[in-house]
């Protein structure tokens, strides 16, 4: 019989997050919205039933998307001290068209290191680590910051001209800010199994990008190059919910068949949450014993590309996954776009 050669892993050394102190409940959501809309129609508590949200978190009006980031970063390195090498901003918000807004982080932290951004909407983060797990592995870097800063508030539209605006702009008034942080360590070789060892142990992807265009915030790209007509959530819910409908979660499955696990053998399950009936019927279909996830969005909102190290850093503060712990992120974003990745703690 041959052998395969040990496979080295990424270990996740530190995951910490960062989430603006000021709430917005979803009751002054609304009590917003007949003020600055008085002809719109809103039956109290509409949101809050359609969605699940109560609260969602809201930045300063002067809070730039690298301020959430490096607050996330710092407590991370107090999990983790030491230098690091690489430095991935992976956000969908970000402070400048140009620079990479990971140079703002960079220097706000004070890191020599080399640094770039990754951008896919509500995935940029676990696409971040992946593309870092890949790098890591291959023996270009020993030790890297992955980091977002969401400020999806800055998108929000408050005065719509019709009740298909208000419908188009939905998705926005459950969004929260936040930051978030995960440094990754390469790892010596653990294991001649796929499954074994400590760290990354598989991750796989996919897109659907013929239905990019049912959730967008179009400007600040040369097709809306000066921002004409602002920077708002536009976004077809009820078409974005059947494309992920229609892709189906399988990809979760077939990245645990591929390193030998089931469902079963998860200790934790972080889901990207957008409203609670969603996540539901996720957990429902991937079969997932519920008490195995970590609902967030009710108390927290969408959190955009920092819910799942939000869940993952929730889950390991409250006891409910620790070390030797498997894990699964897993991932949906606007594009579309699907990712699992599976670790083992």
């Amino acid at each position: 019989m041959t052998r395969t050669a040990p496979h080295p892993r990424t270990a996740v050394v530190a995951c910490a997050t960062y989430l603006p102190s000021t709430l917005r409940t979803t009751a002054e959501t609304e009590e917003r919205l007949r003020v600055e809309n008085p002809t719109l129609t809103l039956p109290t508590g509409l949101i809050r039933r359609i969605t699940g949200v109560e609260n969602v978190h809201v930045a300063g009006p002067e809070a730039q998307a690298s301020d959430l980031a490096v607050a996330a970063a710092r407590r991370a390195l107090e999990q983790s001290p030491g230098e690091v090498d690489l430095l991935i901003f992976a956000s969908g918000s970000q402070d400048l068209i140009e620079p990479a807004t990971s140079h703002i982080v960079s220097e706000r932290l004070g890191t020599r290191c080399a640094v770039f951004d990754v951008k896919n909407a509500c995935n940029s983060m676990l696409n971040g680590m992946q593309v870092a797990d890949a790098l890591l592995a291959a023996g270009q870097y020993r030790r890297a910051l992955i980091v977002t800063g969401e400020v999806p508030s800055y998108a929000v539209r408050w005065r719509v001209d019709s009740r298909e605006q208000f419908l188009r702009s939905f998705g926005g008034y459950t969004m929260s800010d936040g930051g978030a942080a995960v440094i990754l360590e390469a790892g010596e070789a653990e294991s001649p199994e796929p499954s074994g060892g400590r760290g990354i142990l598989g991750s796989r992807f996919l897109a659907r990008s013929e239905h990019w265009g049912v959730g967008t915030i179009p400007a600040g790209g040369t097709v809306n190059p000066h921002s004409e007509g602002g920077a708002y959530f536009d976004m077809d819910g009820a078409a974005l919910q059947a494309a992920f409908a229609s892709v189906g979660v399988g990809l979760v499955a077939e990245t645990l068949a591929s390193i030998g696990y089931g469902v079963d053998d998860l200790d934790f399950v972080a889901l990207h949450q957008v409203a609670r009936p969603y996540h539901d019927r996720i957990v429902e279909v991937l079969g997932v014993d519920p008490e195995r996830t970590l609902l967030t969005v009710a108390e927290h909102g969408n959190l955009a590309s920092a819910t799942l190290p939000f869940q993952l850093a929730e889950a390991r503060a409250a006891g409910r996954v620790g070390p030797g712990g498997l894990v699964a992120l897993v991932g949906l974003a606007a594009g579309i776009s699907l990712g699992a990745m599976v670790i083992r703690l």
